[in-house]
């Protein structure tokens, strides 16, 4: 089965063997359309971070299937031979933290990838500016990381995120150090960038203040998730 954005099915996590084996994942399903902003949510121990780390290729899932944007990436098995290449050109990532590269100004932290990628410097740097006009944080191209509002730092990092136009950006807690205004912000950003790149973004949090943005919620709980509908109607 074919699908834009991302679609997992049956997916699971096993570490060790025997007695002391844990099922960190154990049936999981998800569909995450282009354009669209989905909420994963769950306490502590719930499996969240394991299932970041599985779908952004950092470890290896037991069983199950993931499709990426109509791709079939991992099938009880890899079928991606360059997993470094993946996470740099398929997946983007957004954290807690900005993570940007202090000695770096603004545009360099985020051309940075996609010259990684082979492009061309100038190019890379056109790209980068036009994702800071519309993230409204042009006028700091030329700023260092330290010269950076928090907000400004999360903008730059959602570029960052975006600049190889991946068909799926994983955010793990990206509201977490910002107060209310900020944090709202920084969803409906992420919101419209979803909508002008048809990006699939899948945002894990436990932040109260953007929960009932989402128009749909994953749960996940002892490993497996279910559905709701959002509280909210996102940001039209």
């Amino acid at each position: 089965m074919a699908a834009k954005g991302i679609l997992i099915q049956g997916l699971k996590k096993r570490y060790g063997s025997g007695d002391t084996a844990v099922d960190a994942l154990k049936a999981v399903d998800m569909h995450v359309a282009p354009g669209e902003v989905v909420g994963l949510i769950g306490p502590s121990g719930s499996g969240k971070s394991t299932l970041l780390k599985c779908l952004g290729a950092v470890i290896e899932p037991t069983a199950g299937k993931i499709i990426l944007d109509n791709d079939i990436i991992y099938d009880d098995g890899w079928k991606v031979k360059d997993l470094r290449a993946l996470r740099r050109d398929r997946i983007g990532f957004v954290f807690q933290a900005p993570y940007l590269i202090p000695f770096l100004d603004v545009t360099d932290n985020v051309a940075l990838l996609p010259m990684l990628a082979g492009m061309s410097n100038l190019e890379a740097r056109k790209r980068a500016i036009e994702l800071f006009e519309a993230l409204d944080v042009k006028h700091r191209a030329k700023a260092m990381p330290s010269q950076l509002s928090g907000g400004e730092q999360q903008r730059v990092a959602i570029a960052r995120g975006l600049v190889n136009q991946p068909p799926v950006i994983l955010a793990d807690e990206p509201t977490a150090p910002l107060d209310s205004e900020r944090a709202l912000t920084v969803i409906r950003i992420l919101n419209d960038m979803a909508k002008r790149f048809e990006t699939a973004i899948i945002v894990v949090t436990h932040d109260e203040k953007i929960i009932p943005t989402f128009k749909r919620i994953y749960h996940i709980r002892d490993g497996a998730t279910y559905e709701e509908k959002g509280q909210g109607r996102g940001f039209e």
